[in-house]
This record gives structure tokens, sequence and C-alpha cells, in this order.
């Protein structure tokens, strides 16, 4: 359908934007991604990440972000690459929750943590969509019964 070879490209520039401006500009993203990995050291019971470290995890990241967003836009494996932008994405939702940043912060954060969930959304929609064709699940429940009226035929 041409609406997919249209939408695609159109949510997969987000996705490419963000993820090499992150890796080109790593120092805008990294207050955020130490209060993110902060979290995550501490639950996991490990230390804290260096600056260096932290830098090197966003720049992967965006890396990440860009090359799965260009998957998206060019049509190749389009489910695998939008699961996985939709993955890429909940960190940034889960950094840019406002309910327990200082109140001049919120509005920001706020705006970024809706445009991130948005995106998480987006991404699965376009993760789940079949293009038209019978899924896995549905190929399976199709053989199962093909099978089981095989043998009911085999009986008779």
């Amino acid at each position: 359908m041409l609406l997919r070879h249209i939408a695609r490209p159109l949510l997969a520039s987000s996705f490419i934007y963000d993820g090499l401006q992150a890796a080109r500009k790593p120092s805008e993203h990294v207050t955020a991604a130490k209060t993110g990995s902060a979290l995550a050291t501490r639950a996991l019971g490990a230390e804290p990440l260096s600056e260096k470290q932290v830098t090197a995890l966003v720049r992967a990241h965006g890396i990440a972000t860009a090359t799965a967003g260009a998957l998206l836009a060019l049509g190749k494996a389009p489910r695998a690459s939008a699961i996985t932008l939709a993955l890429l994405t909940l960190p940034l939702v889960v950094v840019n929750q406002p309910f327990t940043a200082p109140k001049e912060e919120r509005p920001a954060r706020t705006e970024r943590f809706l445009r991130n969930l948005a995106s998480v959304g987006a991404a699965l929609i376009a993760g789940v969509d079949h293009e038209g064709r019978p899924g896995l699940s549905w190929r399976v429940q199709q053989a199962r019964a093909a099978r089981a009226d095989a043998k009911a035929a085999a009986k008779e």
C-alpha cells in the first residue's frame, strides 16, 4: 500500500534526527542519561557509570536509534526496526518523566515525556503491521487446524 511507503519514512524521520543528534552531540543528552543510568545502576547494585561511559552509552544509543530509523524508512525489516525503536525509546520515557522533576523543569520534561510516549506508541503500531499478510500466530493456528482436520479425516 502506498500509505506505508509514505508513513514509515515520516515516522522514522524523528528517530533518525534524534539519533544523529545524540551521536554527534552527546553532551546535550549526558545530563539526562546520567540520571537514568544512576537509577539503573542503583537498582542493580552496581557502581555508577563515569562521564566517559555515559557519553559512550549516549552515542551508542543514538547510533542504534538512527540505524533502526533508517531501516524503517527504507522498509528493510520494518517490523523488527519499529519494535527496536519502541524499545530504544522506553529509557527516554523513564528519564524524561515529569512526576519527580523540580517544578521549573516540569513543563519541558512533560513535553519530552509525551513526545517519547507518542513515539513508542507509533513505533508499536508500525511494529505490528502485517502489511495485509497473516501473522505468525494466525499461520500456526491454521496449520494446527489443518493437522487436526487431517487426523480426523484419517480416522474416518
